[in-house]
């Protein structure tokens, strides 16, 4: 295991083994966590240590492949290139409230969503927990910008590699690490019931965001084949016991699709599904995906959708579109390589 993917008392027991104090544990975690790129940048430690982990456990800190700034509201996109060659994207955008970085949990995704650009070229592999905790990190560092809050939303669904982000999240939030709290990170899936339920157990204080974005299974199986596996009551039922278990509200993700998923009978189907689920409903203007044929709804079926949620008793936001210019929005984002493009 890559030394960056271990808590502070497995990386204490591997120095321990090596015949060093604890205290140089706490040492070396520190290190790693303000994102060095090699054991000689950890002045305080011995040379024949940093020689004899660099030699057992190297650092493959992540390449800048490419890099794009959004000319209309500062969001930059960057296109990390991996150890093994493969790339992700990760987008850092910025709110009032601070800085949100969009991370990628997989190289690739195996979900099918018709109207998203990261699972074109499906599943290549799944993300250790250092390679996420390194977009947060070298992200950080190469912009310039403090993180505060963190969005599991880039390529991939978390889910899917259920322990590695739970790896991931106990290390960013580690007091000793970047200690970014629980209550700055969203977690996104498309509705992957049993690990909903797993999730559930852990109790975190993270949101929540279930990618809905239809009100029935007839909708969600045309553009979602998760739904076939996990049908709209199994998921709203797996909810239910999310917030039983944990009291967080629930966030539910629903992009906006002309023709598909925006009209009246479909906002008043959705306020069936949710009643009594305490419940924040994200509508989002379909972004642009080249190789799709799905439109985004109008301005007025979005706002029309939004008002029938809202007189119904269900909070409904519309979602600020940023770095479009960059193809870094929601649902844009795609596994790349370094060629020129």
């Amino acid at each position: 295991m890559n030394l960056k993917s271990m808590t502070l008392p497995e990386l204490t027991e591997v120095l321990k083994q090596l015949g060093q104090p604890a205290f140089r544990a706490k040492q070396v975690y520190g290190w790693l966590h303000k994102g060095v790129r090699s054991y000689e940048e950890m002045t305080n430690l011995p040379k024949a240590l940093r020689d004899t982990l660099a030699d057992t456990y190297p650092i493959h800190p992540p390449v800048v492949a490419r890099k794009q700034e959004s000319r209309r509201d500062g969001t930059i996109k960057y296109l990390w290139q991996l150890s093994d060659g493969n790339c992700v994207e990760t987008v850092l955008m910025r709110y009032h409230y601070g800085n949100t970085v969009c991370i990628s949990t997989e190289v690739g995704c195996a979900m099918g969503c018709a109207f998203c650009a990261s699972t074109l070229g499906g599943l290549v592999r799944r993300l250790e927990p250092f390679e996420m905790l390194d977009q947060v990190l070298f992200t950080q560092i190469d912009s310039g910008l403090p993180v505060s809050h963190i969005v599991l939303m880039g390529i991939g669904e978390p889910l899917d590699n259920f322990d590695n982000v739970m790896r991931f999240l106990e290390l960013v939030n580690s007091p000793e690490g970047m200690n970014i709290s629980m209550r700055h990170i969203s977690l996104s899936t498309c509705g992957l019931v049993p690990k909903i339920d797993q999730l559930a157990q852990r109790k975190l204080q993270i949101s929540l965001a279930i990618s809905l974005h239809g009100s029935n299974d007839a909708i969600r199986n045309k553009i979602m084949p998760v739904n076939r596996a996990y049908p709209l009551e199994e998921l709203l039922g797996a909810c239910r016991r999310y917030y039983a278990a944990t009291s967080r509200r629930l966030h539910f993700e629903y992009a906006m699709i002309d023709g598909v998923n925006d009209s009246e009978d479909n906002a008043r189907e959705l306020l069936q599904r949710l009643k009594g689920l305490p419940a924040h409903v994200n509508l989002i203007p379909l972004n642009h995906v080249e190789e799709s044929p799905l439109k985004p709804s109008s301005k007025a079926a979005v706002a029309r959708f939004q008002k029938l949620l809202e007189e119904g008793g269900v909070t409904a936001t519309v979602r600020r579109t940023l770095g479009s210019d960059i193809d870094a929005s929601c649902g844009q984002l795609r596994r790349k390589y370094n060629q020129g493009k």
